[in-house]
């Protein structure tokens, strides 16, 4: 995901040096006959990605602010890239997010460099209050027994190993 604008600047690059393996490979009769697909395969998926990327930046900070936007997420885990997302389009700096929600600059970049991994409850709570992030519709949410009991087998085997390494 991108961030900010040098991250934006270095996936251009990026962006640029791909395409042009890709049309290097093109040209090389040699590699044609040798692994020429599954590198080309490996070179164009990397490069849709990057461009799939810097489509959804220039989304977020060319939104309309007068729209609400909509964030597409599969996955509870997908949260701090919404939270990042939303202060982007909402055209909010770190700095403005960090008065809003009364904390220090440096705590917002910490969030986000870490992707909201080491933030309280209550804080990622401020945070989704003050950019407005809402749920569009109502979720259904399921507990999935089957992922509950993998759980306990991981912890029980963690639990056994560590009595090892005590003992």
């Amino acid at each position: 995901m991108i961030k900010n604008e040098f991250q934006y600047e270095v996936t251009q690059e990026w962006v640029e040096k791909f395409s042009k393996s890709i049309m290097k490979m093109e040209q090389d009769e040699e590699a044609k006959r040798k692994d020429f697909q599954k590198w080309e395969g490996v070179l164009q998926y990397h490069l849709d990605q990057l461009n799939a990327e810097i489509a959804e930046y220039e989304r977020l900070i060319n939104c309309d602010n007068n729209q609400p936007i909509e964030i597409a997420v599969n996955f509870l885990n997908e949260l701090p890239y919404v939270l990042i997302k939303a202060r982007m389009a909402a055209k909010i700096s770190e700095k403005e997010l960090a008065e809003i929600i009364g904390v220090e600059e440096e705590r917002i970049k910490h969030f986000e460099k870490r992707n909201y991994g080491d933030t309280t409850f209550g804080e990622m709570l401020d945070v989704i209050a003050a950019l407005g992030v809402e749920l569009a519709k109502p979720v259904m949410m399921q507990v999935d027994f089957e992922e509950v009991e993998i759980a306990k087998r991981i912890t029980e085997k963690r639990r056994q190993k560590n009595m090892k390494t005590v003992s």
